[in-house]
């Protein structure tokens, strides 16, 4: 199984290219399904979940292809609506099928998702949506049941921002009869990215970006050419590596307005930023003994600080002057890289959703033996292991390859010293 071997001390400098977003390229792949014919999308990254999800896709006989950052999806014949266990058990996002299946073929068996150990996840939410809209669900044996003779257009209010519920029911809500309204939706930059694709093949939505979403149902989708948008978690989580190892970074085909709270966490912590239309840069000052300076961050949906960015933040605050409170509100279980982080001598108090980080005063973090619990944790760890003197070590890295597209070939241009074993 690979390894990361990390060696730290090196300052990152340069220019680095960010990937498409995972969490968009998803969406859009599984939204494949509502229309037959071929479609293209360009700017997907090549990961674990995208390998995962063009397998679940050919389960059901769609024929797909990925040539470099380049996927087709020829959706015109299917053999199957059934999403078997082994393939959804291995990503959360396959559930994204269940909305589309039951809005095209008017029925669908998919296994209960799988996919990182941060918390809970219900999909009730996507269930009491379908059901809303006239769908026949039953749990039987780890499998969702779904049956529709034709999806009808409802008014679902959301208990919670789901950004996988909005997604779903936004693509079931595509081709359902009469008008959808889904109120207290998620807002995510993916939100809008799959809404604008729908929209292109003939979708009639308005408001996606917003709180409220409302959608015409229409009988027919065309097939989809789409590029996707900057990955903004890949953005943040290379410009908090310059920033652990008080560099200076630009990140090209990125998009600083889904970054916002982000980068002014990043100007707190007394780092300069600079922006442009697809372009983001982070500078150290250049004072002698510069430290970061501590801030406090609770995590919320967007457009405030993303769950998907504190462990990283959490990591450079160990660099920090002072005393630093983070707050994770969205997932119960998204601490599990602090026992990893406290291996390297990190002094942090966790509690449940709240843990205090003190930043070192008088020595750094020591490289040492650790191990990636989730995606997101596992990005904690290697920009750890970029401020830790010695050598750094993260097992189980196949998490990272989840989410991140070749970072640590990203990272070696930048000048990291980083390797996989």
């Amino acid at each position: 199984m690979d390894k990361m071997k990390v060696t730290g001390g090196k300052k990152l400098s340069g220019t680095v290219t960010a990937s498409g977003a995972k969490n968009s390229a998803l969406p859009l792949l599984f939204s494949t399904i509502l229309s037959p014919g071929i479609h293209k999308f360009e700017n997907v990254p090549k990961l674990k979940d995208i390998e995962s999800t063009l397998e679940l896709l050919q389960s059901l006989g769609f024929k797909t292809e990925q040539q470099g950052n380049t996927v087709t999806v020829n959706a015109s014949d299917i053999k199957s609506t059934e999403a078997h266990y082994d393939l959804v058990r291995k990503m959360r996002a396959s559930i994204l099928c269940l909305g589309p299946l039951l809005a095209r073929f008017g029925e669908a068996v998919v296994s209960l998702p799988g996919g990182c150990a941060i918390g809970t996840r219900p999909i009730d939410l996507h269930l009491d949506g379908l059901k809303a809209m006239g769908a026949e669900l039953e749990i039987k044996d780890g499998y969702v049941l779904a049956k529709a003779k034709k999806l009808q257009g409802a008014h679902i209010l959301f208990e919670t921002q789901t950004v996988g519920g909005t997604e779903n029911l936004l693509m079931a809500a595509t081709l359902a009869q009469g008008e959808t309204v889904l109120e207290n939706a998620a807002k995510e930059p993916e939100i809008v990215d799959l809404a604008n694709c729908l929209i292109a093949r003939g979708a009639k939505i308005q408001g996606a970006g917003t709180s409220v979403i409302t959608v015409q149902g229409v009988t027919e989708l065309k097939p989809a050419n789409h590029k996707v948008i900057p990955d903004r978690i890949e953005v943040g989580t290379l410009l908090i590596a310059a920033a652990i190892t008080k560099g200076n970074v630009r990140v090209e085909k990125s998009a600083p307005e889904d970054l916002r709270d982000v980068l002014e966490k990043l100007k707190q912590c007394g780092f300069e930023i600079t922006t442009g239309k697809d372009w983001i840069e982070l500078k150290t000052p250049a004072q002698k003994d510069f430290r970061c300076k501590s801030v406090d961050l609770t995590t919320a949906p967007h457009p405030l600080f993303p769950t998907d960015l504190q462990a990283q933040f959490m990591a450079l605050m160990t660099q920090a002057d002072g005393t630093s409170v983070i707050s994770e509100t969205i997932f119960e279980n998204r601490f599990m890289h602090v026992q990893e982080l406290l291996r390297l001598g990190a002094d942090i108090s966790p509690k449940t959703r709240v843990a205090v980080v003190r930043g070192l005063k008088n020595k750094t973090l020591s490289g040492a033996q650790v191990m990636a619990t989730d995606l997101r944790a596992s990005a904690s760890l290697v920009l750890a292991g970029l401020a830790a003197t010695g050598e750094t070590i993260i097992n189980r890295i196949y998490h990272l390859d989840r989410g991140y597209e070749e970072l640590e070939k990203k990272l070696s241009t930048l000048g990291a010293q980083i390797e996989r074993v």
